[in-house]
């Protein structure tokens, strides 16, 4: 009797573990566009169009190598809308031993999947996915009876796990982080390569257009479009980026340029996050970089850490967590989230041109997400809820497993300290260090306060002075209530004052 077999959205791999054992005799293979999963949140048109591209490519690579693929379009008549309804409505025209399908990476999906075999009354075989280099259980053994998780000592354990970077059981170069060498400021005449840009075929056409029409409604442009939809097509991503950006990516990982919407990061998390690239495949070619001399130390090792040691960690921290974790507001933030994150229309020329490009592209490098959009959401006290939800709908690579911990945890601290150490809350003057954005901005970074101060630097006061009885005790921010209480009564009561009224004006 044939086994189903379930493949989701973001499992576009041929190594995926419910294609383990696959007979190509029987077993058929079930892949659906679900409406439901499309729209839960109104995700970026690009997105949408990325994802089902490569749903739909992938299907084409699998039926080319003689796997029985029951694929279901979007726009089918007969679709159900979702992926149970897709089963249910297979399992009515056909008899199966069992369903089998890697865990998937989001918790509402996989608390559904649990209730499958009493409600469908046949067998689920949910398997474990081992795209992943830590499993849960081993994450939750690693966490066990530790009060604050610290990516770096998780980092360190990953790193002699798989032998990376390592000799004699020590790091290459005597040191486990170059994060001190990565924070180099932009500087003239950069030469940023260009982005890798795709070709779109007949296939990407058709869901371009499938896009347009049904989703016009969604936030960000749909055209020009440039993911790589393929596994080829990702391999020449990640194979471009370790020839002509991994060699200066450490030095300026965390630099933000206007007009420069991709630096020289790798945008491969595309990729990783829905099964084209695996994860140390992506480590070894850059691994191969540095041994051959074709890239520093400081680079490939923040390029792994980011691979083997942060998204690792924060994937053990969403499955450890959930589903609490989605309602975590440390400092019950209750501002609804500004209109202009979905304009770009606002004075603040760092906040406009990373929304402007993150509507052109569903893109936006870590520094742009963390310290420009997530600082001010988090100076702002916007309610972690929205802010969320944004960040799931506008990015490409963005799924909840992802971004919920990255957000909740690293952007606004609504865990109250669990995930990272300190708020990484920042005033104008980090902006400006980093980037040339306010060059061409109508606020002044120099100015501390008025109507035509940068409103990064008095919120970053304000929010400490708002926070003070959950944060002083601190140990990392503690010196900065030092600084504050330094400051005459008159200057801390402008600090209020110009805050209030920027606040207020946002409503």
């Amino acid at each position: 009797m044939p086994n189903l077999i379930l493949i989701l959205g973001d499992q576009l791999s041929e190594s995926i573990t419910s294609l383990k054992g696959y007979n190509p005799d029987t077993d058929v293979i079930l892949m659906c566009e679900s409406w439901e999963e499309m729209t839960y949140v109104k995700h970026h048109k690009k997105k949408i169009a990325f994802i089902l591209s490569a749903m739909r490519h992938f299907s084409e690579t699998l039926k080319h190598k003689n796997y029985k693929v029951k694929y279901i379009k979007l726009d089918d008549t007969k679709n159900t809308k979702s992926i149970k309804g897709e089963v249910v409505r297979l399992l009515k025209k056909q008899t199966f031993k069992s369903i089998i399908v890697t865990q998937p990476s989001e918790y509402h999906i996989f608390e559904d999947m649990r209730s499958w075999e009493n409600e469908l009354a046949i067998h689920v075989e949910i398997r474990q996915d081992d795209r992943f280099l830590c499993t849960t259980s081993e994450f939750s053994s690693w966490a066990k009876d530790r009060k604050q998780l610290r990516m770096e000592f998780f980092y360190r354990e990953m790193r002699k796990k798989y032998d990376i970077l390592m000799k004699d059981n020590n790091p290459i170069g005597g040191q486990w982080n170059y994060d001190m060498e990565n924070r180099k400021p932009p500087k003239d005449g950069l030469n940023i390569p260009l982005p890798y840009i795709s070709k779109t075929d007949s296939i990407t056409q058709e869901v371009i257009s499938l896009v347009s029409q049904r989703f016009d409604d969604h936030f960000g442009d749909l055209e020009p479009f440039y993911f790589a939809v393929t596994r080829a097509d990702a391999l020449q991503v990640l194979n471009q980026f370790i020839e002509r950006r991994l060699n200066y990516f450490g030095d300026y990982q965390d630099a933000m340029v206007q007009g420069e919407a991709w630096m020289y990061h790798s945008h491969i998390s595309f990729y990783l996050n829905c099964g084209l690239l695996l994860p140390l495949e992506c480590i070894h070619i850059a691994e191969k970089a540095y041994r051959n001399g074709t890239a520093p130390i400081n680079s490939v090792e923040g390029f792994i850490r980011q691979i083997i040691g942060w998204r690792e960690y924060i994937r053990g921290i969403y499955w450890l967590k959930m589903p609490e974790y989605a309602d975590e507001n440390f400092f019950d933030a209750k501002r609804s989230l500004p209109d202009f994150y979905w304009t770009g229309n606002t004075k603040m020329n760092c906040l406009s041109q990373t929304i402007l490009e993150t509507k052109q592209n569903s893109y936006a490098h870590h520094i742009q997400r963390l310290m420009v959009l997530g600082n001010f959401a988090l100076l702002a006290g916007i309610n972690p809820k929205e802010v969320n939800e944004w960040f799931l709908v506008v990015y490409a690579d963005a799924y909840e497993w992802v971004e919920l911990p990255n957000v909740s945890g690293m952007i606004l601290f609504a865990d109250g300290g669990y995930l990272a150490s300190k708020p990484y809350a920042a005033g104008g003057s980090y902006i400006n260090k980093m980037s040339n954005y306010c060059k061409n901005c109508s606020y002044k970074v120099t100015k501390k306060n008025g109507l035509d101060a940068c409103p990064f630097n008095y919120l970053y006061w304000n929010f400490l002075d708002h926070n003070r009885a959950k944060l002083a005790g601190n140990p990392r921010i503690s010196m900065m209530y030092k600084v504050f209480d330094r400051m005459d009564t008159e200057k801390q009561a402008t600090i209020r004052e110009d805050s209030e009224i920027f606040l207020v004006s946002l409503e």
